[in-house]
């Protein structure tokens, strides 16, 4: 738990990174990496599922709906609400007790450091969408990069089952460990919004 609480903590912290660089004009931008989401939507999404969602699966709590339907980014200070629900959903995840049991119910239940596992693995591939889409980069250590992509060598052929993933990109020869994994979620690691 402690190596992957690590490696969850970077991430939100890259990913809080990324939010506070994107400017208020590209919110509307049509083009992500993501098929059928302008970087709006994107963004909604991601400070949904990175923040709110990972603070309310470490309470095994469900997220309101009010948060569902949520435009985040209509808040001229959303990426500074984000990084500060990142820090409470990173906190919450802290407790060792947290990682141990299932969170859910009936067929929807899972094990806790599974839960955990695509979180990070959430926040480190949607930050990385929102990153190319507002002309940055998603930077991780290489031993976060590792961790992320052992996660998508775990789950990207059911995820793929569930349209989660689109069909495997090649990626170049010499690629780094993230460059894999975004390779393998089906994401082109060149993709550039221009």
């Amino acid at each position: 738990m402690k190596t992957e609480h690590t490696h969850m903590t970077e991430c939100a912290a890259e990913a809080a990174r990324v939010a506070r660089a994107v400017r208020p004009e590209q919110l509307d931008a049509p083009v992500t990496p993501c098929a059928g989401w302008d970087v709006r939507g994107l963004i909604n999404h991601w400070v949904l599922y990175t923040s709110h969602g990972m603070e309310h699966r470490a309470l095994r709590t469900e997220i309101p709906e009010e948060l569902t339907v949520r435009d985040f980014t209509a808040d001229t200070d959303w990426a500074e609400q984000y990084a500060a629900q990142l820090d409470r959903a990173v906190a919450a995840w802290s407790d060792p007790a947290v990682w141990e049991g299932t969170i859910g119910t009936g067929d929807s239940a899972g094990q806790a450091a599974d839960t955990a596992a695509m979180l990070i693995e959430e926040t480190a591939l949607h930050g990385w969408d929102v990153a190319r889409a507002t002309g940055q980069e998603f930077r991780l250590s290489d031993a976060a990069a590792a961790h992320v992509l052992g996660i998508v060598e775990k789950t990207a052929a059911l995820y793929r089952q569930y349209d989660g993933f689109a069909d495997e990109v090649d990626a170049d020869a010499g690629a780094s460990a993230f460059e894999r994994a975004l390779a393998l979620s089906g994401r082109d690691p060149q993709w550039n919004a221009g």
